[in-house]
């Protein structure tokens, strides 16, 4: 309701910021998705210092105090409170450093991001803002309507929250145990939300592989391509496309990549995965012809080829590997829970493979060599001589007809010649088989290795899948072979494991920054209750929206764990000094509470207005974004409304529980002394004479 207030709190923006691009500059950082997202939530979160050092020496000029006087008191009371909060939010990011693999690195320039900025917006707050304050900053009654309908509505939500806080604190375990049902209800969430690395975006390009069977010609597979272009001139969506025939291995003449470009989202009635699903539908259909589609958003995080569900099958025989890989793609081809289930295991032409009998040979005195140099001079024949016509040199090549030599049969009739002189037809000495051969033969680590490809069927979880896979892989294959997840499976499992990692340290690292500043073992686990209903609010948000939980939203998670403690330490912060003040406890509870109720209400508005436009947001990138931005929403809105009555019970509870210990111990110290000075020995001392 103040002009000169909010333009007061509106200059600590600049400061931070821009002192924060000042420092991504000397480390090296560019202005990619994480820094850019941690720099637009931080214009919510560095005006929460200011805001709780503005409304503190509102409160100190409106008690008659002058602009002066009230600017050093109000920063001097708030000021612990405010380098509890951000020491909070810093440490919560220390642990980040410690991620490993390419999501650390990214997660790295978002702490650092962040923390840069909220330290900058402490050094405002306790510095320029409290100097703004004491020159300009205008107090008193508002002259403008929407001044006085703001602070009439803020007074009323006092006198309301101070009325409900009263029965909180009488029965003050009903409410600590209601709050800690509904975070652990909250977790049944989890249960119906998808668990993805990243969520897929609409970028406007696709990749399709196709393949013919084995054996075609590059002819026949350009025609097939032929027939896949001509469906896509038939949609409108699409703005033009590159097919290339043969593929890019070499080699690989019925192979064939079409990478489809369409048109901006605004111009087009279908999204991009809408789009995807009718390819692998109509292409499909298309006779002699196999259809991969692949989503090109996903492929940003590893160096595989990008599907969201890639693994190797590893082992020693190839024929095991084949026959195991097939058996493994077949359930999953079954399973609802995959799509485009691809394999680099590509056989080539038929060959025959000739194996000879060597103890036969050894037996009538025929080696090996001979074996060999009978099919090389017959079947692929010998260069015994060159002669020159014109100047030109030409090979000389001596080999049966090719109506003699192009099938497995053609083997018959050759022979070799034995020890004593006989002639030993060849298919006594040896077994023929026509086998296919090998393209490539891929190992990994030293070890055999298939790879498996598959895309997450739309509306399924990327972590129930990769679950399934640990399950086939488990019924199927024997001892002595193994699943090995790699590319974005394996980088998700990493993420979600340094999260996780990254959650707990951070819980340990908050706490002890906590317990230095309070110099309590015990305020640290009050204030820490505000985290719980922080991931209730998430998860609530993300569930409500249909969104993933994925990097993004973990990234909103443990933002979350930092700036959510604020509410709580302005409680204790304050309560605290009201009690040390002479304020019994309840008193003082009831007194602070209603008094921080503003600040509070306002950082937290403030959070979640700075959060809104990433929510809402509808250009390119929006996907990744907005799971980010919920997440922050949801939790700084049920965190703020719990944190108000939890943390003032759970305070009283703590303290009532010290009180009794503190009493007992004092109790205990002044019967031992009174023990001491009457000269008798009290249970567990020492008996007189005896050294200890």
């Amino acid at each position: 309701g103040s002009l000169s207030s909010t333009f007061n709190v509106l200059l600590s923006i600049p400061t931070s910021i821009i002192g924060t691009f000042a420092v991504m500059y000397f480390c090296g950082f560019t202005l990619n998705t994480f820094t850019l997202l941690g720099l637009s939530l931080s214009v919510g979160i560095v005006v929460d210092d200011p805001i709780m050092v503005l409304k503190n020496f509102s409160r100190h000029a409106e008690a008659g105090q002058s602009r002066l006087k009230a600017s050093i008191d109000g920063a001097r009371e708030i000021t612990f409170a405010a380098m509890a909060a951000t020491a909070a939010i810093i440490a919560i990011f220390l642990p980040v450093a410690f991620m490993k693999g390419i999501i650390g690195k990214f997660f790295f320039q978002f702490g650092v991001t962040v923390s840069v900025a909220v330290a900058f917006s402490l050094l405002e707050a306790i510095t320029l803002t409290p100097s703004r304050c004491s020159q300009f900053l205008s107090v008193g009654e508002r002259s403008t309507a929407l001044g006085r309908a703001a602070e009439s509505a803020f007074e009323s939500l006092a006198h309301l929250y101070r009325r409900a806080l009263g029965p909180c604190l009488r029965h003050r375990g009903f409410v600590l145990v209601t709050t800690l049902g509904i975070f652990v209800a909250s977790f049944s969430l989890l249960f119906f939300m998808n668990k993805e690395m990243v969520p897929s975006q609409d970028i406007g390009r696709i990749l399709a592989r196709i393949q013919t069977p084995v054996g075609s010609s590059i002819d026949y597979t350009d025609s097939i391509v032929k027939k896949a272009e001509e469906w896509l001139k038939t949609r409108p969506e699409m703005q033009r496309y590159f097919a290339a025939v043969g593929g890019f291995g070499g080699g690989e003449v019925n192979t064939a990549n079409l990478f489809v470009t369409l048109k901006p989202p605004k111009e087009r009635n279908v999204t991009q995965a809408q789009l995807m699903a009718d390819m692998r539908r109509d292409l499909n259909k298309i006779p002699s012809a196999r259809v991969t589609i692949q989503d090109l958003s996903l492929a940003g995080f590893t160096a595989q080829r990008g599907f969201p569900v890639e693994f190797t099958v590893r082992g020693s025989d190839w024929g095991m590997l084949a026959e195991n890989s097939r058996k493994i793609m077949e359930q999953m081809r079954g399973s609802p829970l995959f799509v485009d289930v691809d394999t680099d295991y590509q056989l080539g032409m038929p060959e025959v493979q000739i194996v000879p009998n060597r103890k036969l040979a050894a037996d009538l005195g025929i080696s090996m060599q001979e074996i060999g140099d009978t099919l090389n001079s017959l079947i692929g024949g010998v260069r015994p001589l060159k002669f020159k016509d014109k100047g030109e040199r030409y090979d000389v090549r001596v080999r049966l007809l090719a109506s003699q030599r192009l099938r497995p049969e053609d083997i018959s009739p050759l022979c070799v010649r034995a020890r004593d002189g006989q002639l030993v037809r060849l298919t006594d000495l040896v077994q023929v088989d026509v086998k296919p051969s090998l393209l490539t033969i891929t190992r990994k680590n030293k070890s055999r290795a298939i790879g498996i490809f598959a895309n997450v069927a739309p509306g399924k979880s990327q972590s129930d899948a990769l679950s399934e896979v640990q399950k086939i892989a488990k019924r199927t294959l024997p001892e002595g072979y193994e699943v090995v997840f790699s590319g974005s499976a394996q980088a998700f499992q990493e993420s979600i494991n340094s999260l996780l990692f990254a959650l707990i340290l951070g819980l340990a690292v908050s706490y002890m920054v906590l317990a230095s500043q309070f110099n309590s073992f015990i305020h640290p686990v009050t204030v820490l209750m505000a985290l719980p209903f922080s991931f209730t609010g998430a998860l609530l948000a993300l569930f409500l929206t249909g969104k993933s939980l994925n990097i993004y939203s973990m990234i909103g998670l443990i933002l979350l764990m930092g700036i959510v403690k604020k509410n709580s330490i302005i409680l204790v912060d304050y309560t605290n000094q009201l009690r040390r003040a002479g304020r019994n406890r309840e008193d003082a509870l009831l007194q602070a509470c209603p008094i921080r109720l503003r600040p509070i209400l306002m950082t937290s508005l403030s959070t979640i207005a700075g959060a809104i436009p990433a929510a809402v947001s509808l250009g390119p990138g929006a996907e990744l974004r907005q799971p980010m931005a919920l997440a922050v929403i949801g939790g700084v809105l049920v965190s703020t409304f719990l944190t108000l009555f939890a943390v003032p019970a759970a305070y009283h509870l703590f303290d009532d529980w010290l009180g009794a210990r503190r009493e007992k111990f004092e109790r205990s110290y002044a019967d031992a002394v009174a023990a001491t000075a009457t000269g008798t020995s009290t249970p567990g001392s020492l008996e007189p004479g005896v050294q200890s």
